[in-house]
């Protein structure tokens, strides 16, 4: 630990490698990310309940509010500006099909979750589609055109 309690760190972010940077020891990854402009990853909650601040970090996804930024130290980061594959280009096109993106706030963390289920291969009904998103908090769509617009993609992709 260096003076006035900030740590050095190095990890990647979206391909991007940050090395030694110094970081407040109890500076949440989500705020880490945004002052580095990777603001996709919203704040809402700060408490681990919306998930709009859901990232991926060594693969899993993980909400980046419940983590320090130092605890990324050594990880591979995605945040939704990094998904930019064949995949989830097919899921932004379903959720605008489906008008899943209503006010957009939720979007980014609909978006990472909805990657992890597709990776995951299942193939889920209607109702573990809700499920699944469950810890995910939307107030405009009602939804019904989130699960609409994943149901689509889990079709395409199995």
């Amino acid at each position: 630990m260096a003076a006035n309690n900030t740590l050095s760190i190095s990890f990647t972010v979206n391909g991007e490698k940050f090395n030694n940077v110094n970081v407040p020891s109890r500076q949440h990854l989500a705020d880490f990310l945004r002052s580095q402009g990777f603001t996709g990853t919203h704040l809402g909650c700060e408490q681990g309940a919306c998930g709009a601040c859901t990232i991926e970090m060594d693969g899993k996804a993980v909400r980046s509010c419940l983590v320090l930024a130092s605890q990324a130290n050594g990880s591979d980061l995605k945040t939704v500006e990094g998904f930019d594959d064949k995949m989830m280009e097919q899921v932004k096109q379903s959720f605008l099909k489906h008008n899943a993106f209503q006010c957009g706030f939720c979007s980014p963390g609909m978006l990472m979750t909805t990657k992890e289920i597709l990776l995951s291969k299942k193939k889920l009904t209607r109702d573990e589609i809700r499920s699944e998103i469950s810890g995910n908090y939307c107030r405009c769509t009602g939804y019904q055109s989130i699960v609409d617009a994943i149901e689509e993609c889990i079709n395409e992709v199995n």
